[in-house]
């Protein structure tokens, strides 16, 4: 691969704000963008309609598609279910602060704005410190979605949030995300705990906390964020292959005259003539990679993004899910 290609972030290009400053603009009415251990949010206090209203026309959120609610401590959680469950509590202690999202009976009062209009609400504690420290400052719970347009690649710097926003959007600089995806979504709303969104927490965990095993979506499931066939997306289509016939496919759409950029780990063996990004082979840090590494190749002028497709063990879900809803819009 070549190395014109790097995996670091771009060249710093926002002037962030303040905890306090960005918690004045919040406790107007205003819009700011906030790091978190998954991706950064887009922050709006979650019981001011109109706020969380400019929230979903920044990103060109569709009003169907509900947000996550993020709070600083489990008792929060009263002020937005109906009713806790003794597995929401067991969750919450093995879990939070951390990237794991419950979804549970709304409570009577809790805007249909951030359920999507449906009976159930999602909420998590985001375990970052900036994004606690904000929360706190406000005093109030804030919807937090991902701070890019809908649909698109999700931030994990803060110049990722420029490049979506320019500096239309506030922005606090809490470093690069460590998590790099969005949490895995529970949704214990039912009789049966349910796995709506895989994460870095993987099923099997979750598993072992419930002593039961996790059913999957099905069609009366809650809504959730990123459930969309096509999300997470680069503007340059991206396919997945396995790493066995990527260099093969590579040299079939050069042949043809096609700019390819590679997306793969050492296992890939590629023409040089590729423009590339090099993943690690260990889960944890190609999540904190991964979205940098899409909007770096999507930036490239390059016709396809061909991405090696991740190992099938449980533990890799939802890097899977990311990349499998990231190529949609190519199949």
């Amino acid at each position: 691969m070549k190395d014109g290609l790097t995996n670091g972030s771009a060249a710093g290009a926002v002037r962030p704000v303040s905890v306090v400053e960005a918690a004045g603009v919040l406790l107007r009415g205003g819009v700011v963008a906030f790091p978190t251990e998954t991706v950064y949010g887009l922050g709006a206090i979650a019981r001011d309609d109109a706020a969380v209203q400019r929230v979903f026309a920044i990103k060109g959120r569709p009003p169907s598609h509900p947000v996550i609610v993020h709070v600083a401590d489990p008792g929060a959680l009263a002020r937005f279910a109906a009713e806790v469950p003794e597995a929401a509590h067991r969750l919450a202690d093995r879990f939070w602060p951390g990237p794991l999202t419950l979804v549970l009976r709304r409570r009577a009062g809790v805007s249909a704005l951030i359920t999507g209009g449906q009976d159930t609400v999602a909420v998590r504690i985001p375990h970052h410190p900036v994004a606690l420290s904000l929360i706190e400052t406000c005093g109030e719970a804030l919807v937090g979605p991902s701070a890019n347009r809908f649909g698109h690649v999700s931030p994990t710097t803060p110049d990722h949030v420029f490049q979506e926003f320019g500096d239309t959007v506030p922005v606090v600089d809490g470093g690069p995300c460590q998590v790099g995806i969005e949490s895995t979504i529970i949704d214990l709303s039912g009789p049966r705990a349910r796995l709506l969104r895989p994460g870095i927490i993987d099923a099997r965990a979750v598993e072992e906390v419930l002593g039961e095993a996790l059913a999957g979506p099905a069609e009366d499931a809650p809504r959730v964020p990123g459930s969309l066939v096509a999300h997470y997306a680069p503007h340059t289509p991206l396919c997945l292959w396995a790493a066995d016939g990527l260099a093969a496919e590579a040299r079939r759409r050069l042949a043809r005259g096609e700019k390819v950029a590679i997306l793969a780990t050492d296992r890939v063996a590629v023409p040089p003539q590729c423009l590339g990004y090099r993943l690690p082979r260990e889960r944890d840090a190609v999540a904190r990679q991964l979205y940098g590494a899409l909007r770096q190749l999507d930036e490239s002028g390059c016709d396809v993004i061909l991405a090696e497709a991740p190992p099938g063990a449980a533990e890799w879900s939802g890097i899977r899910d990311r990349l499998r809803r990231a190529s949609a819009r190519a199949r």
